[in-house]
């Protein structure tokens, strides 16, 4: 017997993507990402907003982010209060910069935030304790792996590649043509919009898009969905003969057995 984890609806492909710091650029980044149908998660530091005075700052107000971000179905997640090398930090400090940045961004975007993106993509150990005394379930890192995997740890998770990447439309290419039916993929991009701005650069992120987008066998994410997805896999139950599968969590969750995609429902046992 061998089950492999399908994403939502059976399909074998996910993209997620990653950017950094409440940017006023964020703005062009998510009218792109909704028009191709993409997800993603935007990296906030709750104590760094620009004020009603600075509406031409480049970073966005907190009104501008809770507008943008909210409306626009994205994930908000955690990147430190005031955006700090985490690791040099006293342990009591660390945690501060962390624990303040989620309740405030729990309570101005009505939700509960449980990611995160480490600021300037450093850390340790003790920093990882810290996450995890603070209840956040993943962090993505500045290592892009040119790969396709799911995290194996999810507090030292890579992306599959920055939007610079020289190689970024070889490896767009290799994943929409990829057509193994093996292990689930997952198109993994990261950077910060203002970066598009500076380089002058845009038609990159359009081009992926266009690219990468509005594909039915292709599910698109945040980054929580994805890491929940995952974990509601890990929790089903199986019987001990294989041949009843229990899923106690909140989401319907698919996989292969054979070559059949089975989909359970929140509570269901299904045979296969």
């Amino acid at each position: 017997m061998e089950m492999k984890m399908r994403f939502p609806d059976g399909k074998t492909k996910a993209v997620t993507l990653s950017y950094d710091d409440g940017s006023r650029h964020d703005v062009r980044l998510v009218n792109i990402m909704t028009k191709y149908g993409l997800k993603g998660t935007f990296n906030i530091n709750s104590g760094l907003y620009a004020s009603e005075n600075e509406k031409d700052a480049w970073r966005l107000t907190k009104e501008q982010c809770v507008e943008l971000y909210n409306s626009n179905g994205m994930e908000v997640a955690v990147h430190g209060l005031t955006h700090p090398f985490l690791e040099q930090l006293p342990a009591t400090v660390q945690k501060y910069e962390v624990l303040q940045d989620r309740i405030n961004l729990e309570e101005e975007f009505n939700s509960i935030v449980r990611g995160m993106a480490y600021p300037f993509g450093t850390f340790n150990n003790q920093v990882i304790e810290t996450l995890k005394e603070c209840g956040i379930v993943y962090s993505r890192t500045v290592e892009s792996t040119g790969k396709f995997a799911l995290p194996s740890d999810w507090l030292r998770m890579p992306a599959t590649c920055h939007h610079n990447d020289p190689r970024l439309f070889e490896l767009v290419e290799e994943f929409i043509k990829d057509d193994e039916y093996g292990n689930p993929k997952l198109f993994y991009l990261w950077g910060h919009s203002h970066e598009f701005a500076k380089d002058n650069n845009w038609d990159v992120i359009e081009k992926f898009a266009e690219c990468i987008g509005n594909r039915e066998e292709i599910w698109y994410a945040t980054n929580i969905e994805v890491y929940e997805y995952v974990e509601a896999y890990r929790n089903l139950i199986m019987s001990m003969d294989g041949k009843r599968v229990y899923n106690p969590t909140g989401c319907t969750v698919c996989f292969e057995n054979g070559d059949t995609v089975f989909c359970v429902k929140p509570g269901e046992i299904i045979r296969i």
